[in-house]
């Protein structure tokens, strides 16, 4: 079978590998119907990953279920399915306390679409071994269209995660997001759609700000922090100075979510930080426990997560078209764009 492989700086290409099959009752094989690259994936190919190349890449993907061990009761051949980017096996003690991103089943940060914690593959492949299929597929509901929702094993419900429980504890917070691609996008969206008293959206690329704008948020494509101007922050940029300027902007006890890889050192205003009394929460996201929630705010119809989408490319385009600077494409496999 094809794999898709990160080679080089703007290059990838395809690799034939061997296909794989079930080593378990509890193991799913299932082949990806419409995948998208992550944020941190345009970062990849950038040429900005501290992993050195050759590796398989692409770890966001809808996927149609071809085969299951035994074991396998949650999902059959033919279900449609969200693949979460992160290896868990949901019955350890971290998976239990809905910290999938940490499972002490597998190797540290097992993830799918780089090789750290083992080499599990992309989700840019023609097929996918899921060695836990209960505990990590999540059926994709009925109506949600596979390519807005290629983004759900990743940066969709992360976004959720960055705002929603926020805004259930803190209703009309005023929000600022400061972003680069997708992930800031969702933001404003998800913002909109539960109550956010104010959305300002921060990006210098004037197309993700029509975006933004469509969603309900101002726009601006520099920040001039704002003294105790939001009560939520979120980050997703990369950027350390765009991190404290972010920070900066915070009212008292606010909080700031920083969803950016920093590859690069920085400073942060911690004086101020602690002046102002406000907390920061960087790190890995376990998404896996955020998916349901994600896809049932998307199946509420008070969100539009397709209009992020920037593009749809066929799956054999890949090669081609996903080393070009895209917001947010999606690959399908030609006859396979269909709802669950």
């Amino acid at each position: 079978m094809r794999e898709l492989t990160y080679v080089a700086r703007r290059k990838v290409e395809w690799r034939e590998v061997p296909a794989p099959v079930i080593r378990g009752p509890g193991e799913a094989i299932v082949a990806p119907v419409a995948a998208t690259s992550c944020d941190v994936d345009s970062m990849i190919l950038a040429g900005h990953s501290p992993l050195p190349p050759p590796f398989a890449i692409g770890h966001e993907a809808v996927a149609r279920v071809i085969d299951v061990g035994d074991g396998v009761r949650g999902v059959r051949p033919g279900d449609m399915v969200v693949i979460p980017w992160t290896i868990c096996c949901g019955a350890c003690e971290r998976c239990r306390a809905g910290l999938s991103a940490h499972c002490t089943a597998v190797p540290h940060m097992a993830m799918y679409g780089a090789p750290i914690g083992g080499s599990w593959g992309g989700l840019f492949s023609d097929l996918v071994r899921v060695p836990y299929a209960d505990a990590m597929l999540v059926p994709l509901p009925p109506g949600l269209d596979p390519v807005a929702m290629a983004a759900a094993s990743d940066n969709w419900s992360l976004a959720w995660r960055l705002v929603a429980p926020h805004l259930k504890a803190r209703p009309g917070a005023r929000v600022l997001v400061v972003a680069r691609g997708s992930i800031g996008l969702y933001v404003c969206d998800i913002a909109r759609a539960l109550g956010a008293g104010d959305v300002l959206y921060v990006d210098p690329d004037p197309g993700h700000r029509t975006i933004a704008e469509g969603f309900g948020a101002r726009t601006a494509a520099e920040l001039e922090p704002v003294r105790h101007g939001f009560e939520l922050a979120v980050e997703a940029t990369g950027r350390v100075d765009q991190l404290a300027a972010a920070l900066r902007s915070l009212s008292p006890e606010g909080l700031c979510e920083s969803a950016g890889n920093h590859f690069r050192p920085g400073e942060l205003p911690l004086l101020e930080m602690y002046l102002t009394g406000v907390t920061l929460r960087i790190g890995r996201d376990n998404v896996r426990e955020h998916i349901p929630d994600a896809l049932a705010l998307a199946s509420s119809g008070r969100v539009e997560p397709g209009k992020v989408v920037s593009d749809v490319f066929s799956w054999d385009e890949l090669p081609d078209a996903l080393p070009e600077r895209h917001l947010k494409p999606v690959f399908v496999r030609d006859g396979d764009r269909t709802t669950s």
